[in-house]
């Protein structure tokens, strides 16, 4: 293994917090990084391409199975993506979707579209239709890039959503796939551009001449506290500069090998890991999905040297070699940092006892978010850590859980927390001309980018950014993820909107009402979904019905993991469904008094509560471990991971 242990950690003692000073030391060096792109430059994500492939363009970028990419051949393989662009009529300014599992073609094609000038916006391949209709007409997508691997989710949408054809899809060949021809609906013109003699010239910056780092680059797709999913906008600047930070934090160099095994739709992956191993010259190994027995086999061909991680990826790794190491881990690999959110301190813990000495960047965050954490210094359970506070944006002001409100002062002025004190998490709103940190560059939606914005929070005529987060901070100046605001739970590494997912089941045959919650779960991080069901008079609830159209309407980390039905439901005199009382019982059989039921995957349906289906479907009791302590110390949402 290569031995790694930032500079921070070296300067305390075992157990010791490390010196203020020193990790704002090293937080000023992310800060001179993130300032190296000015906003008014003429310097995009397909310039420092096209950079990097002049000055090492034999050496890898791309892993995928048994085939390498090098820098020079990524680049290329993006000139013919931008012949064949241009040849369909986009140009710079223009927005183009695309739907793509992980492979090689996903980057060339997104690195390709960014050379012409054209702003990419990343499609969720799991969707289909009405969120499928919704995210290609929130970003005015002239076109959309449709991987074979996803051309059944848009045929199938197109069959019931007939105007989703108002967009050209244009079909993109998937070796693995055995599907030849592309399906109805969907063009086969793009392919066979990329393919023609023209696209094997180098193609040249002047048709994005006009763009500046400030330019909208991608489109990523947040799920929001409430309604379909919002396209957050990703700058160039705000692109590169994720680079440049997490290249001088990781101190990553042209040697080290990334892991890509989270889904590049996600800003986690195709900002974090991309961004920084470009900037460092690095390769990337790709993953189309995350597989536990594949793990460390990659690690130890591909000499992966970072790993991008979240809370369930590192748990299920964890268990898996409980079950088929018999818990001896692994400690004979080249792995000498992850970085990621949402690891709990115990998963922490038993990560380290296992796999040995690494440095662990837990942060914190999101895609839209104009500030953020990190912890620099492997303070188990922290999600970052604020020195000095004359040095940051963020802000911790106080919340109420019961009502839902910021306090304010006399004055009508918002309260900042005090060590211990629980807080939503704000980001100042900077726009200076000359730096691109602090700037929230909000969604497609002027609406949805307004209400993220509280002003006059402090004086009049300021504006921060809300992230919808419940943290604390300890005196020592590390702060730790405590819970969401409101009705958005965080599941499989995906934040999930109640009132989307009642939607989505609000015609359930012979339901009266569905209220739809988020519990938690002992020894997993987030919250597994539950549901409240009150059935119409005699009617019955039949499980298998309900398996069927949750299976039918929803993607899997969405759908309800438990089922109650109750007699009536709990509403407030305005006629809203309360949620607290019900995820305090949880799926508790002794404290919650109605018919509980369990989604089993395995037999598809959900079974009546039994100590037998928990342990099939892999879920503790309620309340038997720490994942059922509000504020535990895990991360949600970050550099890592969508985070609305």
């Amino acid at each position: 293994m290569t031995e790694h242990t930032n500079s921070a950690l070296r300067s305390a003692a075992p157990g010791e917090p490390v010196p203020k000073e020193v990790t704002q030391a090293r937080l000023d060096l992310r800060s001179r990084a993130a300032a190296r792109i000015h906003p008014s430059e003429h310097y995009t994500l397909a310039d420092r391409l096209e950079q990097q492939a002049s000055v090492q363009g034999e050496r890898p970028f791309l892993y995928y199975r048994d085939i390498c990419l090098t820098y020079a051949q990524v680049n290329a393989h993006a000139d013919r993506v931008a012949h064949g662009a241009s040849a369909l009529g986009l140009k710079a300014g223009d927005v183009c979707a695309m739907a793509l599992e992980n492979r090689p073609a996903f980057f060339t094609t997104w690195f390709g579209l960014a050379k012409l000038g054209v702003t990419v916006a990343f499609i969720n391949t799991q969707i289909s239709g009405k969120p499928l209709l919704h995210a290609v007409q929130t970003t005015a997508a002239k076109a959309v890039i449709v991987g074979q691997e996803c051309a059944q989710l848009f045929a199938d949408t197109l069959a019931n959503w007939p105007e989703l054809a108002r967009v050209p899809l244009y079909w993109l060949a998937d070796d693995e796939c055995e599907q030849a021809e592309p399906l109805p609906g969907l063009s086969n013109e793009f392919s066979l551009l990329l393919s023609s003699e023209a696209g094997a010239a180098p193609f040249g910056s002047a048709a994005r001449a006009a763009l500046s780092a400030e330019s909208p680059s991608l489109l990523i797709f947040t799920s929001g506290t409430t309604g379909l999913p919002k396209a957050a906008i990703y700058s160039h600047m705000r692109w590169l500069m994720s680079g440049d930070v997490m290249q001088v934090t990781t101190e990553a160099t042209a040697d080290d090998v990334f892991y890509c095994c989270l889904p590049l739709y996600h800003g986690a992956a195709a900002t974090s890991v991309t961004s920084t191993a470009l900037a460092a010259g690095a390769a990337i190994v790709v993953r189309r999905k995350f597989s536990v027995r594949e793990f460390w086999r990659d690690v130890r061909h591909y000499r992966i040297s970072v790993v991008q991680y979240i809370g369930e990826i590192c748990r299920y790794l964890l268990n898996h070699d409980d079950s088929a190491n018999a818990g001896r881990g692994q400690r004979d690999h080249s792995v000498r940092c992850m970085l990621g959110a949402g690891l709990s301190a115990e998963s922490w813990r038993r990560w380290l006892d296992k796999f040995g000495p690494m440095d662990i960047y837990e942060g914190w965050g999101s895609t839209e978010s104009n500030t953020n954490l990190i912890n620099l210094d492997n303070r188990i359970g922290a999600c970052g850590r604020v020195p000095d506070w004359s040095k940051t944006n963020f802000r911790l002001v106080k919340f109420d859980m019961e009502t839902e409100s910021h306090e304010k002062d006399a004055a009508g002025r918002y309260l900042q927390c005090q060590p211990g004190d629980v807080g939503e998490g704000l980001g100042m709103i900077i726009h200076h001309p000359d730096f691109g940190g602090g700037r929230f560059e909000g969604y497609t939606c002027r609406d949805a980018t307004e209400q993220k914005i509280l002003r006059n929070v402090f004086e009049p005529g300021d504006a921060y950014w809300r992230s919808g987060d419940l943290l604390r901070f300890d005196e020592q100046g590390y702060c730790y993820f405590v819970d969401r605001v409101g009705d958005t739970f965080r599941w499989k590494s995906e934040n999930v909107s109640t009132q989307e997912v009642a939607a989505a089941l609000d015609d359930f045959d012979g339901a009266e009402t569905i209220n739809i919650y988020g519990v938690q779960v002992p020894e997993q991080e987030g919250r597994a979904g539950m549901a409240a069901v009150v059935m119409q008079a005699g009617r019955q609830f039949d499980p298998q019905a309900f398996y069927s159209l949750t299976s039918q309407r929803l993607p899997s980390y969405a759908c309800p993991q438990f089922v109650r039905v109750s007699a009536s439901a709990d509403m407030t005199s305005t006629f809203k469904l309360r949620k607290v009382d019900l995820q305090k019982q949880g799926y508790d059989p002794q404290l919650v008094g109605d018919p509980l039921y369990v989604r089993n995957d395995k037999a598809g349906t959900y079974q009546p509560w039994s100590e037998a289906v928990l342990t099939e479907t892999g879920f503790a009791r309620f309340g038997s471990g720490n994942g059922s302590e509000i504020g535990s110390g895990t991360s949600s949402g970050n550099n890592s991971g969508n985070k609305e």
